[in-house]
């Protein structure tokens, strides 16, 4: 009966891992990247498969997606934070590379309108 107990402890764990995304990238200084055009546009054409990938750029192209469709549920306090960061930077100083991301991964401004509250909470004009 414990081995059963056991079991069932070990399954539940894997799958709350899986309910957040991997913390392994959270150590990646946001500022450097978002000062440096050589950086960020390599990024940015990561996002837009426009060129390479580092592993942490798929991960986030991979991730993209489901946490727009989850209101970045499974996110860490650390990738909220750098999402907010990262959005108002892309708003305020690139817009057109913010009105590409948009195109592609907000086509309908299904995202833009389901988050624009909460967005005006932070002081991020979508």
């Amino acid at each position: 009966m414990k081995f059963f107990f056991a079991i069932v402890l070990v399954a539940v764990s894997a799958v709350a891992a899986q309910e957040k995304y991997t913390t392994k990238y959270d150590g990646i200084n946001l500022d450097e990247i978002l000062k440096s055009d050589r950086l960020f546009n390599n990024y940015f054409k990561c996002l837009m498969d426009q060129g390479r990938c580092t592993p942490d750029g798929n991960e986030l192209k991979r991730v993209l997606p489901d946490a727009l469709k989850t209101d970045c549920s499974k996110c860490s306090s650390k990738q909220k934070e750098g999402t907010d960061k990262v959005l108002r930077y892309m708003i305020n100083n690139r817009p057109k590379q913010w009105s590409a991301l948009k195109a592609k991964y907000d086509p309908d401004d299904a995202y833009t309108n389901r988050y624009r509250s909460e967005a005006n909470k932070s002081n991020i004009q979508l």
